[in-house]
């Protein structure tokens, strides 16, 4: 396929692009290390390499959420084993006030919550960032009572064999999840780096359960709030990045979605700007004010026709690398339903398609990572795209 007038970076040069995004923050947060440099298969970045990660890194999303339930401590242990380079967590708060990872903080279709008598009076309509949702919501459930819920597939249709371990893992606090990496770090001498987004900032902020602080606070606890840390934030606000900034010294990530979208903090202040104006040469350099990376849709990457297949890459990568960012976009999965119609085989949706094929287009655009629910497909990959450097 065409780059679209980008030239392909060989990894030294991918490397070096990445280090400069990062400024001096670079050998702090040790993104992106050398590329060949991983260890066997290429995977060794997580840690063991003065803390730097490879370059394209492999980012579990949502943990191995293509094998096991999402936002469980098995998705993110399975993620760990298989040699993810870093591992996502979504924050959204309990009524009194405890982070937890789910993706959203309506829960009836990642937990058991329909199947307790005792929560049936909790299912109400909520207007969160503008859209009206029916269920169950975190921030109607102390943690004890969350406790006591169990976690299940989110799309059980898509994938049936996840639904084995329906049922097998609590909702997880993010300290729970902090005092997991510790514990892996101490048993194998690796940092386990984390990619942590705060969810609906302004919605939690409007009902009086900020975030950034209380995950400010948590990052300290555990030695994570500083440059030389193994972690990313993120959010799709932008003005929950810039709090952030502000109260730890770690990278941090803005995440864009449809070119055509705002974010909800612009449409509650009246910015008009949208995530198209966000991806210019000028709104990336206003992101860089703040922040040391982005997160784009891999849409923005590489756009897509009406029939789904692949047209030519933007430039997007190189004016984020030309304004200092790196770019962390999401999502790859194996499934059919979600490969570029360019990489689907056969028509079952559930299937799995040419998902290395699809990979490698997009590590050619220079990307510094890419979020993935299936880490062993993504490192495999990448073993391909550096071998043929």
């Amino acid at each position: 396929m065409s780059d679209g007038g980008t030239e392909r970076q060989n990894p030294a040069r991918r490397a070096v692009l990445g280090a400069a995004a990062l400024g001096g923050a670079a050998a702090a947060v040790g993104l992106p290390g050398t590329a060949r440099a991983a260890g066997p298969g290429g995977r060794g970045g997580h840690g063991g390499h003065g803390g730097r990660l490879p370059n394209p890194a492999v980012i579990a999303h949502r943990g191995a959420s293509g094998y096991r339930p999402e936002h469980t401590l098995g998705a993110y242990q399975l993620a760990l084993d298989m040699g993810a380079d870093v591992i996502e967590q979504d924050l959204v708060p309990t009524g009194d006030g405890h982070l937890v990872c789910r993706h959203e903080n309506e829960i009836g279709g990642t937990t058991d919550v329909a199947d307790h008598p005792e929560f049936a009076g909790r299912r109400t309509t909520k207007t969160v960032d503008g859209r009206e949702i029916t269920g169950w919501f975190t921030e109607d459930f102390t943690l004890a009572e969350l406790k006591t819920l169990r976690a299940t597939e989110r799309i059980p249709d898509v994938r049936q064999r996840n639904t084995l371990y329906d049922g097998r893992w609590e909702v997880p606090t993010f300290e729970e999840v902090l005092r997991w990496a510790e514990e892996q770090r101490r048993g194998t001498g690796r940092a386990v780096w984390l990619h942590v987004e705060t969810k609906h900032p302004s919605y939690f902020r409007s009902i009086g359960l900020e975030l950034e602080r209380p995950l400010a606070r948590l990052l300290r606890r555990y030695g994570r709030d500083r440059r030389h840390s193994p972690v990313f934030l993120q959010s799709f606000e932008p003005t929950s990045v810039e709090r952030l900034a502000g109260l730890v010294d770690c990278p941090v990530v803005v995440l864009l979605s449809g070119a055509s979208s705002r974010p909800w903090d612009f449409v509650q202040a009246g910015d008009p700007r949208t995530v198209a104006d966000l991806v210019t040469p000028e709104g990336l350099a206003w992101i860089a004010g703040f922040a040391k990376g982005i997160g784009p849709t891999v849409n923005l990457i590489i756009p897509k026709d009406s029939a789904g297949r692949l047209l030519e890459p933007t430039t997007l990568v190189q004016d984020a690398h030309d304004a200092g960012l790196v770019l962390h976009p999401y999502t790859m999965r194996n499934e059919n339903t979600f490969l570029p119609a360019d990489f689907r085989t056969g028509t079952d949706p559930a299937a799995y398609g040419d998902a290395f094929g699809a990979f490698q287009v997009y590590f050619e655009t220079g990307i510094d990572g890419i979020f993935t629910d299936n880490p062993d497909t993504g490192l495999l990959a990448r073993d391909d795209f550096l071998s043929k450097g």
